[in-house]
């Protein structure tokens, strides 16, 4: 008990000013991103009611309105259908007629039960976010590299299975097994969409103070993080979140090409002054832009920020690297912060499904013949085809067939992952970012005093 109040009085030291008093009116700007997340499963239709979490907390004026976790509340507007998904899923044999929602979110409910209306455009092609976090300088030769991107892709291969979430995963590979099944929004979809109306939000309470959880040693399947660290004054760093002002892309973006993004939260000396205020622009360019090639070939991203634009100040000179970064694709950052798609299992899965193919055609010990032993035809059926496969194998009584269906669908998978484009990195606008910022060859950030909070 002595301790936890230690921490907390500890917390309370460290956290400024505006945070620990009750937050006074505010309003939040047209056109301010907001980040939501969906908090449960919902079923695929036109009415539906969405209830979403803000995943990134919203500031205006340097001061706190929304902090994350804030919920969202609206409902499906639109179906539009999902053509490219369905052409897939048939190969697959899942004949679904896939749709993409748009959805328009139309309250905020703040923490003590008011709520405030939310005027923004319709969201659409929503897709689960993933957090980039760039990792320590890599250590150890070229073997000892190869050897940590393949621990990668078994963590990954083994959270499939045993990472919470596993029974929803389960259910959703079922689905994917069978000719027809019902559509579902995926819990965790995500959109980011901009007020169309400045959002009055009313005096609130102070936040209570959490304590945080305790540490504890990470599962085997979850990817080691470094434990980020909150540069000191002197040292004049700052880790900087802001939101890219305009997308960017591996396939159209050029090296040398103007990037520009807002800075999202303020950042505060340790008087409680405001060093860096929400608003600031960071003006950048990209360094390399390659696109993704065939033959399983990925794009390659890359960008810093080289100006820090405060307001009622002079640009400063800064040098930036990128720590951190939302994205719609599960990507990777190297510890120069340069983005790259997440090493995948190329020879695990096109191995088993070969395998299970092959099977239809194991030779009968005595008569030499093709011939279904303990229903391997419905095996390799179903490797290809899902449960359309099983059914065409079984009916058709021909081991040949049920080879072929399964070996089509192995076929599928070894193109997917060797032969066809790589995968594409891009950022949307409004995409949060993280770098970490030092001026060049000058002393570190300090307020003006118009910027005292």
């Amino acid at each position: 008990m002595i301790l936890l109040r230690i921490a907390s009085a500890l917390a309370l030291a460290t956290l400024p000013t505006a945070l620990l008093s009750q937050a006074p009116t505010g309003t939040i700007p047209v056109g301010t991103p907001l980040a939501l997340m969906l908090d449960k499963n919902s079923r695929m239709r036109v009415g539906e009611p969405i209830r979403a979490h803000l995943l990134h907390s919203i500031y205006a004026d340097n001061q706190l309105l929304l902090p994350e976790g804030t919920q969202v509340t609206g409902s499906v507007v639109a179906l539009d259908a999902d053509r490219g998904r369905r052409v897939r899923a048939e190969m697959g044999g899942d004949f679904t007629p896939f749709h993409t929602p748009e959805v328009r979110f139309t309250q905020i409910l703040l923490a003590d039960g008011v709520s405030v209306p939310l005027d923004s455009g319709i969201a659409t092609r929503g897709a689960p976010i993933y957090r980039a976090v760039a990792p320590p300088p890599s250590k150890g030769g070229f073997l000892r590299q190869r050897f940590n991107s393949g621990l990668d892709v078994a963590r990954g291969d083994l959270a499939f299975f045993i990472a919470p979430g596993k029974g929803d995963r389960l259910l959703t590979w079922i689905y994917g097994r069978i000719p027809y099944h019902p559509e579902r929004i995926e819990k965790g979809t995500s959109w980011t969409i901009e007020t169309a109306a400045p959002a009055e939000v009313p005096e609130q309470p102070p936040a209570a103070i959490v304590a945080s959880a305790p540490m504890r040693r990470p599962h085997f399947w979850e990817v080691r993080t470094p434990i980020p660290q909150t540069p000191s004054a002197d040292s004049g760093k700052w880790i900087v979140e802001a939101n890219l002002a305009d997308s960017l892309s591996s396939e159209t973006s050029t090296a040398g090409q103007s990037i520009q993004a807002i800075v999202a939260k303020p950042i505060f000396n340790p008087d409680h002054t405001v060093a860096v205020p929400e608003g600031a622009t960071l003006i950048g360019t990209i360094n390399r832009a390659k696109p993704a090639r065939r033959f399983g070939r990925t794009g390659v991203l890359s960008f810093s920020f080289t100006q820090l634009k405060l307001p009622d100040q002079e640009t400063q000179t800064v040098e930036t690297r990128l720590t951190g970064a939302d994205s719609a694709e599960d990507i990777a950052l190297n510890s120069e912060g340069q983005a790259k798609s997440k090493p995948q299992d190329k020879l695990a899965i096109p191995f088993l499904l070969v395998l299970l193919a092959s099977r239809p055609l194991d030779q009968d010990r005595h008569g030499g013949h093709a011939t279904d032993v303990g229903g391997k035809e419905s095996v390799g059926g179903a490797a290809g085809l899902g449960l359309v496969g099983t059914i065409v194998s079984l009916a058709g009584g021909s081991p040949y067939a049920a080879a072929g269906i399964g070996y089509w669908g192995a076929a599928r998978s070894i193109y997917s992952r060797w032969i066809a484009r790589g995968q594409k990195i891009q950022f949307a606008k409004d995409t949060r970012i993280e770098v970490e910022t030092t001026p060049r060859r000058s002393t570190p950030m300090k307020p003006a005093p118009q910027m005292a909070h």
